[in-house]
C-alpha cells in the first residue's frame, strides 16, 4: 500500500466522473499487497472490544478497502473510499468511527464536553440503507456500550425524539428526517467528532446534497470526515473541497478482477418478450442450487405486480417499493433476511442497502436505466467473496439503452440472445430441470411466506389511515381503502358522508350501512321514501306535472293530492276518488297555488293543446276554488 501525494494546483480544475480529483493524495492498492501478511483487525490498533465482536461474527481479517482505510482514518485524515459495492465499505468507515467513539462507563465520558450528545453522524440516501449501516454498527459495537439511534423518515418522531434526549453516542439516518429533527431543536450536532457520507453519489442522483451541506455546516470545522461512494461525479469532488481538508483518495483494486463489475458475478443476457418474462423467471427461480434472489424493477407497479403473480404461482414472494408504508417495507427485508420469503421483488430503492451474504441470483425483470444503475443492482449478489449470478431481461425497445450500458461495462453482451420460456439454451445455461414449468410444485413450498413475519405497527407518518391497498393502503374493506374511510363505502366514501353517497348521498353511511335512502339498502330506507313521496309529491308529483303540462287536464284526486302533498299533510289521497280527504282548510289554500302553478303553469310549454283555451282554464280554476272550500277565493289569469 502506497501513499501518492500529488501538488496541489493553483486553480485546480473539476476532474472528470470516475476520475481523482488532482488535489488530494490518492492511496492505491491490491488485494495482493494488502493481505499479503494475513494482517487483522487487532494489528491496527482497533479496541479490543470491537476486535472480540467482529471475531464473535465470523469477521477477522480485513477486506483491502478496510485495510487501506484503517490506518489513514484512525489517525485522523479526512477520507474519499472509492470500491465496488460489495467489498465491505461498511466495516472500513464503522470500525474508525466507533474506535472514536466513547461510550458511557468508558475512561473519558465525563470528560467530554457534553455527555449524551451525539459524537459521530453517518449520513445514508435510503432508509434501508440507514437500518444496514446501523445493525452492522451495533454488532460491531455489542461489546461496548455504545448507544446508536436511527433516524429516518417513514417512522413515528416521539420514540426518535425519546432517544436522542436519552442520550446517544452514534446517529445514523437518511437527511431528510435529520433537517427536520435538526430544526425543531431536538438533534444537536455541536458536538460531533465524525461525520461519514455514504453512497455520496446516490445521495447526489436523489438531489440529497442540499440537505447534507445542511448538516455538514452545523458541525465543528474540526470533524473527522469520511465520503463514501463508487463513483467520483464533479458536484461530490466540489462538495469534498468546501467540507474536508485534504482528504485522502484510496481505491481499492483487484489486480485479478479489472472489470467494471464484480468478477464472482457470472453475467447473464437474454432478449424477453413482455408477455413471456414472468414465464422464464418463474423456471430461473427453480434452478438448481438457487438460494435467496432479488428481482429488480423500474416501476413501483411492476414490482408489486410481479409479486403477486409469483405469490400466485406458488413462491415465497414479497415486493418492496416505495408506495408500502415502513412498517410493510422492513417487514418484507426481514422476512427475506430471515429466509421465511426467497424472492424479493423490488424497485431501485433496495439496489443499495440490501446486504444479504447468500443471494445466489438478481434478475433485472426490466432493463436497468444506466451503467450505475446495473452495477448497484447486480452487487447484490457476489457479496463477501461469495459467487452470484445476474440475469437481464432486455425488451426490444430497450436493445439500444442496453448497448450503451454493455459498451460502457465491457460485457460482451452487445446483443441479447432471443429467449422464451421453452428455449433450451435457457434450461442448459443456468441450471433449470428438464420439464420445469412456471408453478412451483407443492413439495417445493417449504418457505414460510410473508404473512409469518410480523408488520411491526412504527406510527408511520405521512400516510392516510390505513394507507395501501389491502393492508398498506387501507385495503378494499378497510379504512382509507376502496370499501374503507374516504372511500367507496365507508365514513367518507362513495356510500359515505361527504361523499357520493354520504349524508344525503347516494347510499346514506354505506352502501348497506344505513341503507341506499337513508336507512339501509333493504332496511327502513324503502319505507322512508315512500313517506318522503307522500310529503313532498315524489316522481309521481313530478311526472304528473309533465302530463299536466303535455294534456292541459288532470283528475280531481290528482289536483287533491297535489293539494295535500305541498301542504305537507299526512293525507292518504286516491287518484281515482274526487272527493279525497284533506286535513283542514288551512291545507287546501296552501295547496291552491303550488297546484296552480303546477298544473296551469305547465301549458306554456304545449300552447292551447288538450282541452286548450280559456274555457279549460276556468273549468280548473272552479275546479281549485270548490276543492278548497272558499268561494271568495279568485284567481287573476295574471296569476296562472
Amino acid at each position: 500500500m502506497t501513499t501518492t501525494p500529488i501538488e496541489n494546483p493553483t486553480e485546480p480544475g473539476t476532474p472528470a466522473e470516475g476520475q481523482a480529483d488532482p488535489t488530494m493524495p490518492i492511496v492505491e492498492a491490491s488485494h495482493a499487497s494488502v493481505q499479503a501478511s494475513d494482517t487483522t483487525f487487532a494489528d491496527y490498533g482497533v479496541r479490543p472490544e470491537i476486535v472480540d465482536a467482529l471475531a464473535g461474527a465470523g469477521i477477522t481479517a480485513p477486506f483491502p478497502i478496510q485495510a487501506m482505510t484503517l490506518p489513514v482514518a484512525l489517525s485522523g485524515h479526512d477520507i474519499i473510499g472509492q470500491a465496488k459495492t460489495g467489498t465491505g465499505k461498511t466495516l472500513g468507515f464503522g470500525v474508525p468511527l466507533l474506535h472514536r467513539v466513547v461510550a458511557p462507563g468508558e475512561d473519558g465520558y465525563d470528560e467530554l464536553p457534553a455527555p449524551g450528545k451525539p459524537q459521530a453522524l453517518v449520513v445514508a440516501p435510503t432508509r434501508e440503507l440507514a437500518v444496514q449501516v446501523a445493525g452492522d454498527l451495533t454488532m460491531a459495537s455489542s461489546l461496548r456500550s455504545v448507544r446508536i439511534v436511527q433516524i429516518y423518515g417513514g417512522r413515528a418522531y416521539e420514540p426518535q425524539i425519546e432517544a436522542i434526549n436519552r442520550g446517544v453516542e452514534v446517529v445514523v439516518g437518511t437527511p431528510g428526517r435529520m433537517i427536520d429533527l435538526l430544526q425543531q431543536g431536538h438533534l444537536d450536532l455541536s458536538y460531533v467528532k465524525c461525520v461519514v457520507l455514504d453512497e455520496a453519489d446516490e445521495m447526489l442522483d436523489l438531489g440529497f446534497l442540499p440537505d447534507v451541506e445542511k448538516l455538514l455546516a452545523r458541525t465543528p470545522a474540526s470533524r473527522h470526515t469520511m465520503l463514501f461512494s463508487a463513483t467520483m461525479p464533479g458536484a461530490i469532488v466540489a462538495m469534498a473541497r468546501r467540507y474536508m481538508t485534504q482528504p485522502t483518495h484510496i481505491r481499492a483494486n483487484d489486480p485479478e478482477d479489472s472489470g467494471a463489475t464484480v468478477k464472482n458475478i457470472r453475467q447473464v443476457v437474454y432478449r424477453a418478450h413482455a408477455l413471456d418474462k414472468v414465464e422464464v423467471l418463474a423456471r430461473i427461480l427453480q434452478s438448481e442450487g438457487r438460494g435467496l434472489s432479488i428481482v429488480f424493477a423500474r416501476t413501483k407497479r411492476t414490482a408489486a405486480k410481479v409479486a403477486d403473480d409469483l405469490a400466485e404461482r406458488g413462491f415465497a414472494a414479497a415486493s418492496l417499493h416505495g408506495d408500502l408504508g415502513q412498517g410493510a417495507r422492513e417487514q418484507a427485508l426481514r422476512a427475506f433476511r430471515n429466509g421465511k420469503v426467497d424472492v424479493l421483488v423490488a424497485t431501485d430503492v433496495a439496489a443499495r442497502g440490501i446486504d444479504v451474504d447468500d443471494v445466489t441470483h438478481v434478475i433485472n425483470y426490466q432493463c436497468p436505466e444506466d451503467e450505475k444503475v446495473y452495477l448497484h443492482r447486480t452487487g447484490r449478489t457476489g457479496r463477501a467473496g461469495n459467487k452470484g449470478t445476474a440475469v437481464t431481461f432486455v425488451d426490444w425497445d430497450d436493445v439500444p439503452r442496453w448497448g450503451l450500458i454493455d459498451k460502457a461495462l465491457s460485457l460482451g453482451h452487445p446483443e441479447p440472445v432471443e429467449t422464451y420460456s421453452s428455449s433450451p439454451h435457457l434450461y442448459s445455461e443456468l441450471g433449470i430441470p428438464e420439464g420445469t414449468k412456471g408453478r412451483l410444485p407443492a413439495s417445493s413450498r417449504t418457505r414460510a411466506g410473508l404473512g409469518a413475519e410480523v408488520l411491526e405497527d412504527l406510527g408511520e407518518t405521512g400516510k392516510k389511515v390505513g394507507a395501501g391497498r389491502d393492508g398498506d393502503r387501507g385495503g378494499r374493506g378497510g379504512a382509507g381503502g376502496r370499501g374503507g374511510a374516504d372511500s367507496r363505502g365507508g365514513s367518507s366514501g362513495r356510500g359515505g358522508a361527504d361523499s357520493r353517497g354520504g349524508a344525503g348521498g347516494r347510499s346514506g353511511a354505506g352502501r348497506d350501512g344505513a341503507g341506499r335512502d337513508g336507512a339501509g339498502r333493504d332496511g327502513a330506507g324503502r319505507d322512508e321514501r315512500a313517506e318522503r313521496d307522500g310529503a313532498d309529491g315524489g316522481r309521481t308529483r313530478t311526472r304528473n306535472r309533465r302530463r299536466g303540462g303535455a294534456s292541459g287536464e288532470r283528475t280531481e284526486g290528482q289536483e287533491h293530492a297535489s293539494v295535500a302533498s305541498s301542504a305537507g299533510s299526512s293525507t292518504v289521497t286516491s287518484s281515482g276518488n274526487p272527493g279525497g280527504a284533506v286535513s283542514s282548510p288551512s291545507a287546501h289554500a296552501a295547496g291552491s297555488s303550488s297546484a296552480g302553478s303546477a298544473s296551469g303553469g305547465s301549458t306554456s310549454g304545449s300552447g292551447e293543446s288538450g282541452e286548450g283555451g280559456s274555457a279549460s282554464r276556468n273549468r280548473r280554476r272552479r275546479r281549485r276554488r270548490r276543492s278548497a272550500g272558499d268561494p271568495t277565493t279568485a284567481t287573476t289569469p295574471s296569476q296562472d
